[in-house]
């Protein structure tokens, strides 16, 4: 493996590519890996038996895992009103109504998630250009377009994740940082992997959960049993 560097070589003699691992296993593989500078982002990929061309075969949700994923996320809010003091209040980096669309329109997309009041949606819908490239549109089934505007600034900001399947027909989604205990990691992605199975659509055929595996942000993929 000439195109990487050492620390990715040592990490992948670790790795058997004809194994698949359960969790436990390949957390602590990962957690046996060399450690670079920064607290890397601890990430799974699953691969879904979907045709990610029909839309009634779109896998996409939200969850709340259960140790967070280590860092605290930007939120704004598109509400007015009492909702919009109640949102200021959870601690959203930014609220408005069609000032901040317009805003964003302009090209500010310094956030990580939008939240949406229902009535805001006659704003919030001519941001699909902007917004839905980066997955930050808000919708109903994320989770984001929601009357309880508080609540989501909340659990976004404490680690709530939104995912969403690509046009392969994968989805993936941060599980934690390297310095998350094993347990905790573990737990994380137990949590997921449970989580995206009720989420099968009635049209999908043959195995859902195709593959899986968990890496961190520069290392190789620890394939894991699914």
């Amino acid at each position: 493996m000439p195109q990487h560097g050492k620390r990715y070589r040592e990490a992948a003699g670790k790795v058997d590519r004809t194994r698949q691992y359960s969790v436990e296993e390949a957390v602590a593989i990962l957690s046996g890996f060399p450690k670079g500078k920064s607290d890397e982002t601890v990430e799974l990929v699953v691969r879904l038996g979907i045709d990610p061309k029909k839309a009634d075969q779109i896998v996409r949700g939200s969850l709340s895992l259960p140790h967070g994923i280590g860092k605290e996320r930007r939120v704004v809010v598109f509400a007015e009103g009492a909702k919009a003091e109640e949102a200021r209040a959870a601690g959203a980096a930014a609220v408005g109504s069609a000032d901040l669309a317009e805003k964003v329109l302009g090209g500010w997309t310094d956030f990580d998630i939008a939240i949406a009041a229902p009535d805001m949606m006659k704003h919030v819908g001519k941001l699909g250009k902007v917004l839905g490239p980066q997955g930050k549109m808000p919708t109903p089934k994320a989770g984001t377009v929601t009357a309880d505007v508080a609540t989501a600034v909340r659990e976004f900001k404490a680690g709530k994740i939104e995912f969403r399947n690509d046009d392969g027909g994968n989805v993936a989604a941060p599980m934690g940082k390297r310095s998350f205990s094993k347990d905790k990691l573990g737990q994380n992605i137990a949590a997921f992997i449970d989580h995206i199975s009720t989420l099968r659509p009635a049209t999908a055929k043959g195995t859902f959960l195709m593959k899986a595996s968990i890496s961190s942000t520069h290392s190789p993929g620890i394939p894991l049993k699914v």
